[in-house]
C-alpha cells in the first residue's frame, strides 16, 4: 500500500514538473520511461492532444524508438487521424519489417476503417514470421471476421488462439459469443471439457467452462466450475468476479458480495467491481449502501456511465427525484445512446413535474429503444393524465407499430378510447386484448375505480368468456 502511494506521488510530481516546463516553454530532458509515464497519464485521462504533444517531444529526444512511434500512432487513432497514423506505422515498418506490434497496430486501424479484408491479410502475413503472440494474431483475425459477421471463420480463429494460449480471455469470451450467435454454444461444452480432460489441474480450463455455463444460464454449474478454478489458484481474481456475477443471477446477493470483495483483495478496486457491488446492495434494497458503491465506482472512472446510472437508480427507489435526475443526466452525457438512461430520466422529470422535459426524454428513448413497451406506456400516460386522450392514442399507436401483438397495449388503448368516448373502437381493442391475454384484463380496473364502470366492463368480459370457452 505504501509502495503504491509513493509511486503515485512520484507520478504526480513528474507530471507537475513536465507541465511547468511546458508552460514556460522549457525543453528539459526526460528519460524514455518518464515520457512513457507522462503519455500514459494523459491517455488514461483521455487527454489525447496533450498526449500527442508529449509523445512528439519524446520522439524528438528518442527518434529511433519504435515503441514511441507506435504510441503516437495509437494517439492519432484516438483522435481519428487514421491516415496519419497509418503513414507513421508504415514508415516504422520499413525500419523494422518484423516488429509484430507495428503489424498489430496497422491491422487495428484498418479494422477501425472497416477494411477488414486488408486487416486479415496483414495479420496472416505476420503468422509467417511471428514466433510469439500467435494467440494474439489469431484473436485479431477472429475479431475482423466477427465484424464482418462471418461467425464460423471467427470461431475457427478463436479456437486456434485458445490452442496457442488456453488463458486468452479475449478469445474465450468472443468464442462463447460467436457460438451463441450461431446456436452452437450448448453443443460446445464438450469442446471446453476437452481441455479439462487434458489437464484437470488447469485453472484456466475450469474458468472457461464456467464462462460457457454462465452464458447458457446454467449458473449453478458455472459456480462449480469457478470453484474448481479457485481451488487450483486461490488468487484467480477473474474467477471470483465471474462467480460473483453468477450468484447475482441466482439472486444470492450476499454470496455475490463476498466474491466481489475477494476480487478487490486480490487485484485492488476497479470501477466495474464497485459497480457490481452497488447493484448487489440495490437488489437487496440497501439503497444507501448501493449509492455508496456506485459513487466509489464513478470516482475511480468518471466516464463509467453505468455507475452514474446505478446511483440514480438507488435514489429513484427512494423517491429522491431531483438527485436521481442529476445522476441520470450524468449517465446520458457520457452515453447518450442508451434508451434505459433516457427512460429513467423521463420518469424522474415526470415525477418532478417537468412534463415537457419528460415527454422530450421519452421521445428520445423511443427512438433508441422502440421495442421497450414501458417507454410507450409511460409516454402515452403523460398525455392521458393531462386529459389529452387523442395524443395518448397517437403515441400508443406508434408503439403498436413497433410491438404489434403486445396485450398491454390493447388494454391500455381500450382505456384511452373509452375516456375519449370512442366506445365502439374501445370494444374492438378489448376483444383483441382478451384474445391475446385474457388474464391481463384486471389492469383495466386500476383505471376505472367507479363500481358502475367496472360492472359494465366485467359484463363484456364475462360475455366474451362465454362465447370463447
Amino acid at each position: 500500500m505504501a509502495q503504491e502511494f509513493r509511486k503515485r506521488q512520484e507520478e504526480e510530481e513528474l507530471i507537475k514538473r513536465y507541465e511547468e516546463n511546458l508552460k514556460h516553454n522549457q525543453h528539459t530532458f526526460f528519460d524514455i520511461e518518464s515520457f512513457e509515464t507522462i503519455i500514459g497519464y494523459y491517455l488514461e485521462k483521455s487527454k489525447f492532444k496533450r498526449a500527442l504533444t508529449a509523445v512528439d517531444q519524446a520522439i524528438d529526444q528518442y527518434p529511433f524508438s519504435t515503441e514511441l512511434l507506435t504510441i503516437k500512432a495509437q494517439i492519432l487513432t484516438n483522435l481519428e487521424r487514421f491516415d496519419e497514423a497509418l503513414d507513421l506505422l508504415e514508415r516504422s515498418r520499413n525500419l523494422h519489417p518484423h516488429d509484430l506490434e507495428i503489424y498489430l497496430s496497422i491491422g487495428s486501424i484498418l479494422s477501425l476503417q472497416g477494411k477488414y479484408e486488408d486487416a486479415i491479410a496483414l495479420y496472416k502475413e505476420t503468422l509467417a514470421f511471428a514466433d510469439e503472440e500467435q494467440d494474439e494474431i489469431y484473436y485479431n483475425i477472429g475479431l475482423a471476421y466477427q465484424s464482418m459477421e462471418k461467425y464460423e471463420q471467427a470461431i475457427e480463429m478463436y479456437k486456434k488462439s485458445i490452442e496457442e494460449n488456453i488463458s486468452h480471455e479475449g478469445s474465450l469470451y468472443e468464442l462463447a459469443f460467436c457460438l451463441d450467435v450461431v446456436g452452437q454454444l450448448d453443443g460446445s461444452l464438450s469442446y471446453y471439457k476437452k481441455f479439462i480432460d487434458e489437464d484437470p489441474y488447469s485453472a484456466a480450463a475450469w474458468y472457461n467452462l464456467g464462462i460457457v455455463c454462465n452464458k447458457l444460464e446454467r449458473f449453478t454449474e458455472a459456480i462449480e466450475a469457478y470453484e474448481f478454478a479457485i481451488a487450483i489458484d486461490e488468487n484467480f481474481a477473474s474467477a471470483h468476479f465471474n462467480m460473483g456475477n453468477s450468484y447475482m443471477n441466482l439472486e444470492q446477493y450476499n454470496k455475490a458480495l463476498e466474491e466481489f470483495r475477494k476480487t478487490i483483495e486480490i487485484e485492488g478496486p476497479s470501477p466495474e467491481v464497485y459497480c457490481c457491488m452497488g447493484a448487489a446492495y440495490e437488489n437487496m434494497q440497501q439503497y444507501d449502501q448501493g449509492l455508496k458503491y456506485f459513487q466509489k465506482s464513478s470516482k475511480l472512472d468518471s466516464l463509467y456511465d453505468e455507475a452514474w446510472f446505478g446511483a440514480g437508480s438507488c435514489l429513484e427507489k427512494q423517491e429522491k427525484w431531483y438527485q436521481a435526475l442529476h445522476f441520470f443526466n450524468k449517465a446520458i452525457k457520457i452515453n447518450s445512446s442508451n434508451p434505459e438512461y433516457w427512460k429513467a430520466a423521463a420518469h424522474a422529470e415526470f415525477k418532478i413535474g417537468n412534463t415537457i422535459s419528460s415527454i422530450s426524454a421519452y421521445e428520445e428513448a423511443s427512438l433508441l429503444g422502440p421495442d421497450d413497451k414501458e417507454i410507450w406506456l409511460n409516454w402515452s400516460f403523460i398525455y392521458y393524465e393531462q386529459g389529452e386522450h387523442q395524443k395518448a392514442i397517437e403515441v400508443l399507436l406508434q408503439g403498436m407499430e413497433e410491438i404489434p401483438d403486445e396485450p398491454e397495449f390493447f388494454y391500455r388503448m381500450t382505456v384511452y378510447l373509452i375516456e375519449s368516448g370512442q366506445f365502439k373502437e374501445a370494444l374492438n381493442y378489448l376483444e383483441n386484448a382478451l384474445i391475446l391475454d385474457f388474464k391481463g384484463h384486471e389492469v383495466l380496473f386500476d383505471f376505472f375505480p367507479k363500481i358502475e364502470t367496472q360492472k359494465a366492463l366485467q359484463k363484456i368480459i364475462d360475455q366474451f368468456r362465454q362465447e370463447n370457452p
